[in-house]
């Protein structure tokens, strides 16, 4: 794919996927859907990404510029549920995403979100992009390969490199589960963090000091990709509006429509967001 030469206004950095269930195989990952995301809130948004002949790419919209670094496979996972859960196995790896990989024309993009899903991205890429903001979705720094595939928890080693460059971390109730202290102490080096907890809302978190954020209520069909869906809402609600607590709420809207359809297909657009938003606070004040 040809390199643009026009800075997008969001920048996603991360690996596509495909996520192998009992359903079928289907495109993914967190910078998919961070990705298109942005592009139906009316962002141009640039993707910095690995895949392979397997990808199929036509889940692309037109506008969305795409940088493709090769790679003989897609990044792969299986995903099984069983008796203890989701098991996460990783059957492929893509390639890593450097800085050399970024086109010089994009670092002064006025948003960037790095979202790894297997440490693909190098932690440097968070002092990358001098003029914007940077958000991290940390979920893929904090895993680790094991026998046969299989994705494990690990603790986040780079954290000291990315937080004293980024404005906002992102992660979920279930990453944080047995890193709880170090968490914590992230979300006091940096002005913004973010914990989602799903059905439950979100924890926000402003110069280190709790907030609840309550949940939309949605329908649920598909939960795929929802805490991807409320990171890039999130960063760029916070970009228009400055007022973090404005921002998240607008990320639970835009996430429970995301949960209402199967696979991409919620993600909203503009239109979409400020409705579900508008009935999101009549029904907080009862309206």
């Amino acid at each position: 794919m040809a390199r643009p030469e026009m800075t997008p206004d969001f920048v996603v950095v991360g690996h596509v996927t495909l996520d192998q269930t009992e359903n079928g195989t289907w495109p993914g990952g967190a910078a998919l859907y961070a990705a298109l995301t942005a592009h139906r809130l009316g962002y141009s948004a640039g993707l910095l990404t690995s895949f392979g002949p397997d990808f199929p790419e036509e889940v692309f919209p037109p506008g969305l510029e795409v940088i493709n670094v090769p790679a003989a496979k897609t990044t792969t996972f299986s995903h099984e549920t069983g008796p203890r859960g989701r098991r996460l196995t990783l059957l492929h790896r893509a390639t890593d995403l450097q800085v050399e990989d970024v086109p010089a024309s994009w670092k002064s993009a006025g948003l960037a979100l790095l979202c790894p899903v297997v440490n693909e991205v190098d932690p440097e890429l968070s002092a990358w992009f001098t003029e914007g903001a940077v958000g991290v979705a940390v979920q893929g720094w904090m895993r680790e390969r094991g026998a046969n595939g299989a994705v494990t928890p690990a603790s986040w080693k780079d954290a000291g490199v990315v937080l004293e460059h980024v404005q906002t971390i992102l992660l979920s109730r279930e990453d944080m589960r047995g890193f709880e202290d170090e968490v914590l102490e992230w979300f006091q080096q940096i002005p913004l963090g973010v914990v989602t907890l799903g059905r439950d809302g979100a924890l926000l978190f402003v110069n280190g000091e709790r907030y609840a954020v309550q949940a939309e209520v949605a329908q649920e069909t598909d939960p795929t990709g929802a805490g991807d869906v409320f990171a890039a809402a999130f960063l760029i609600e916070y970009q228009r509006e400055g007022d973090p607590w404005e921002a998240a709420a607008a990320a639970a809207c835009a996430a429970a429509c995301s949960v209402e359809a199967e696979g991409l297909g919620g993600i909203p657009d503009r239109l979409a967001l400020e409705a579900r938003l508008a009935h999101y606070h009549r029904r907080l004040v009862g309206g």
